[in-house]
């Protein structure tokens, strides 16, 4: 067990997990706090601005447009200035355009900001995978994406709890408390963005906290990995891989999944505040209790999981509990949909990770980068359908019971379409590169 803890391979990957992987966390926190918070802003801005519920709409599912059609180019400009660079341009050009959402003054204005905010964003969920790929090896990248995303439903557990409060000090300083919101929670993405540039390094080379032999260890494996990639790329075109049928099925499956994630962040607030008695502050508190549940569900469905080996099964049964706990919540009182949406969260928010272990399984290694930044991008335009979406149903019908509806029959036709995912084999290193870590104390 002495030489396995000593191992350089595993005390460099070890220190990955303690350095890197919370820093990534806290980075993710600040990334939903910053695109989600208008949710809790909502009734806010249409009282003091007049955006009303499809402007707010559209507002909220532009920022996705953005994100798709720069995500590319800002994967581009990552790889020529390094993840160090840019993932600190990413924080801090997000924490500057979600701080002058305070400015909004109707909207146009609101429609501009949501645009910038998605362009300042985009590139950052692919630039933390492709930073994994040349830090961690392939036997280790699923853990540390599970741990990552985990922090967007703490984020989520968290907005309601903080957004309360910071909704609370309107008058201070002459601020309106949605202002006092925005300005808040974009300044913490800026302060997190400097001290993220002080603990990135962009190559392990660079890396003065690990030692020589560490360095040269974690280089060797995922040096191996990258030429078994390329002895088989050759024989296999990353754009004819690109155009198969199984990656429609991922992009259709990832957006159904991001349907029900983004329909429930920003609307969640208002269905909520149907239960007789509440404000900003108890709002914001029960709305957290979705995400809390969800946490502690990807926690075991993930251990789950990693103890099986396989996802399929555990995901088809996440999409059904989120469709069929959905379509009851569109039926129940507005105090036991509450608790149906808190188990349908449990199942949509651990689809999410289930669903990014499929690719690393299925997806030829050569085009595996290229798969995931198709998907994420295609995908998170379900980030866009399902605000608008709503939006336009409550301004037609003054709720959003048949916005709930259809989130129901989306995830039950994706958890239909995993059914014909199939899994083929991934190069990875050989055994006695692949120590196992060791988790942090």
């Amino acid at each position: 067990m002495t030489s396995v803890q000593n191992d350089p391979l595993n005390l460099a990957v070890g220190k990955v997990f303690r350095r890197v992987v919370p820093l990534f966390v806290v980075m993710l926190i600040c990334n939903q706090l910053n695109r989600a918070n208008i949710g809790y802003a909502q009734v806010h801005l249409e009282a003091d601005v007049g955006i009303g519920a499809a402007a707010y709409g559209l507002g909220a599912g532009l920022f996705f447009i953005a994100y798709a059609v720069f995500e590319l180019p800002s994967n581009m400009l990552m790889e020529r200035y390094g993840p160090k660079i840019w993932l600190t341009r990413i924080m801090v050009s997000w924490g500057v355009v979600s701080a002058a959402m305070m400015f909004v003054q109707g909207p146009t204005s609101f429609y501009v900001l949501r645009f910038l905010l998605g362009a300042a964003e985009a590139g950052f969920f692919p630039a933390i995978i492709y930073y994994f790929s040349r830090w961690l090896p392939s036997s280790h990248r699923g853990r540390a994406t599970a741990l990552f995303v985990a922090g967007s439903s703490v984020a989520a557990a968290i907005s309601g709890p903080l957004s309360g409060p910071l909704l609370s000090m309107h008058g201070f300083l002459g601020l309106t408390g949605w202002k006092w919101l925005f300005l808040v929670e974009g300044v913490l993405s800026i302060v997190v963005g400097l001290f993220a540039y002080t603990r990135l390094d962009s190559r392990v080379a660079d890396a003065r906290w690990l030692t020589a032999p560490e360095k040269d260890a974690l280089t060797a494996a995922i040096e191996f990995e990258d030429a078994a990639r390329r002895t088989t790329s050759d024989s296999v075109s990353r754009w004819r891989i690109l155009a198969q049928p199984q990656v429609l099925l991922f992009c259709l499956i990832y957006f159904a999944i991001q349907l029900s994630i983004y329909a429930n962040t920003f609307w969640l607030p208002a269905i909520v505040r149907r239960i007789n008695g509440t404000g900003d502050i108890t709002v914001g508190l029960l709305s957290s209790l979705p995400w809390i549940c969800a946490v502690v569900a990807m926690y075991f469905t993930g251990r789950a999981s990693d103890r099986s080996g396989r996802s399929k099964p555990l995901l088809i049964a996440s999409l059904v509990v989120a469709g069929v706990a959905t379509f009851l919540a569109a039926i129940a009182s507005p105090i036991f949909a509450l608790v149906l949406l808190c188990v349908a969260a449990m199942g949509f928010k651990s689809a999410s990770p289930l669903f990014w272990t499929i690719p690393q399984g299925s997806v030829h290694p050569v085009a595996l980068a290229a798969v995931v930044a198709v998907v994420n991008s295609l995908g998170n335009l379900g980030g866009f359908v399902a605000p608008y979406g709503f939006g336009l149903i409550k301004q037609a019908t003054g709720q959003v019971t048949w916005g709930l509806y259809g989130l129901a029959a989306a995830c039950l036709l994706a958890a239909v379409l995993v059914l014909f995912i199939r899994r083929d084999r991934v190069v990875t290193a050989p055994a006695a590169t692949r120590t196992p870590v060791q988790e942090p104390s």
